[in-house]
């Protein structure tokens, strides 16, 4: 999925514990706050030595306390560091979050894709919307699990929010078949550049139907993508004409989910009862919906016939691998929003685009994909691109 939306959909600041007659944005409302606290403090302790030992401490114990407000002040500004987001933050944790939930993200994500393509390509599993329908009821599932246990929580789901829902979650479910079969047919570091044309059509939307203005190196960077894709796709050593079909098919409807769920995002948060609809809820109702989309489409295409037929779902090894990739597919979830939290935005564009070169190059080798010197120069040009694209965005 495309990070751009994103940004807007997972960072959430909480004011329940703020009266509203408090500006939030006010720099000094926190200063004054802690002020008061260690004036309070100050005034007891002088108070308390006056009456214990006389009146010729009183300067002793007054100096004493200012200069420990001041040692504490010092030392609590010291240990609080402020995010891309303006939030404030523990200085030890600011280290390490960040790292972690960096690492955590890139790791689910690479994961994530090499597995997909171990099931439908490793194991000649032609029964891609069977295996998203699995992947997303082992997310619904885990989900409803966190909930139940007190977890995570969701917003209610109603009827009006789910008539909302239900075209955002039919791209959704195209976005995800199409993927899966472009993943069976294209190498994994050529489905990573070709994933770039994603980022122009989605320009292309935002500038048509939210009058957004791109900046100069954006549409550089976009008119790159395109060169190192078509170089790609004509360098490339095991051209597929259905994978790319599949793969031309994907960037559509990947760019059209971002660009809708923006446009329902907030028709869809005046539904819920606290007016925000959280990374969880949306992961909920995205798997949830789509079950229905999923099996509709395996009886329309006669695919269940294929699946009970099937060799390879008689070896266990292979019900692992693909239960793995439904646990990567929601950890992905998760770990984006967790990073989005730590760091920002910007961070995250960035990481995202140079997550693709370690995917590009285990894809390369694990699968030994025979390539040729001009196709290798096309995807690393591509990997720059993207790059180069996410730079782009922040300025």
């Amino acid at each position: 999925m495309p990070t751009d939306f994103k940004s807007d959909l997972f960072i959430n600041y909480d004011a329940e514990a703020i009266p509203k007659s408090y500006d939030l944005e006010e720099p000094d409302f926190k200063a004054k706050n802690v002020a008061t606290d260690f004036s309070n403090k100050a005034r007891c302790k002088i108070l308390h030595s006056f009456l214990k030992q006389g009146k010729n401490s009183l300067i002793k114990v007054a100096t004493r306390a200012m200069i420990n407000r001041t040692s504490n002040g010092t030392q609590a500004a010291s240990d609080d560091v402020f995010d891309e987001n303006g939030k404030r933050h523990n200085g030890i944790e600011s280290k390490s979050g960040p790292l972690l939930s960096g690492m955590a993200y890139c790791i689910s994500s690479c994961c994530m894709i090499l597995l997909n393509k171990v099931v439908l390509s490793g194991y000649n599993f032609h029964a891609g919307i069977s295996l998203m329908l699995y992947q997303n009821f082992i997310s619904v599932a885990i989900v409803i699990t966190l909930v139940f246990f007190g977890v995570v929580t969701t917003e209610r789901l109603t009827w009006k929010l789910i008539r909302v829902w239900v075209p955002v979650n039919f791209i959704f479910v195209c976005m995800l078949v199409t993927g899966m079969y472009s993943l069976k047919y294209i190498n994994v570091a050529m489905v990573t550049i070709l994933k770039n044309m994603t980022n122009i059509l989605t320009a292309i939307g935002e500038t048509y139907f939210f009058r957004k203005r791109q900046n100069e190196k954006v549409w550089a960077a976009l008119f790159l993508m395109v060169v190192s894709a078509l170089c790609g796709g004509i360098t490339d050593l095991t051209f597929h004409a259905v994978g790319y079909m599949w793969q031309f098919m994907n960037c559509i409807f990947t760019a059209s989910y971002s660009l809708i769920l923006r446009w329902k995002m907030d028709t869809a948060r005046q539904l819920t009862q606290s007016g925000s609809l959280n990374e969880v809820s949306m992961v909920l109702l995205n798997n949830l919906l789509s079950l229905p989309f999923a099996i509709f489409l395996i009886i329309l295409f006669n695919e269940w016939e294929y699946v009970y037929k099937a060799d390879v779902i008689r070896m266990p090894i292979f019900w692992v691998v693909a239960t793995a990739s439904g646990l990567l597919g929601l950890a992905i979830s998760f770990t984006s929003m967790w990073f989005l939290k730590q760091t920002g935005p910007t961070t995250y564009s960035l990481v995202g685009s140079l997550n693709k070169i370690p995917i590009s190059i285990a894809g390369i080798l694990l699968f030994r994909v025979p390539t040729s010197v001009p196709n290798l120069f096309s995807i690393v040009f591509g990997l720059f691109a993207g790059i180069f694209f996410a730079k782009a965005k922040m300025s």
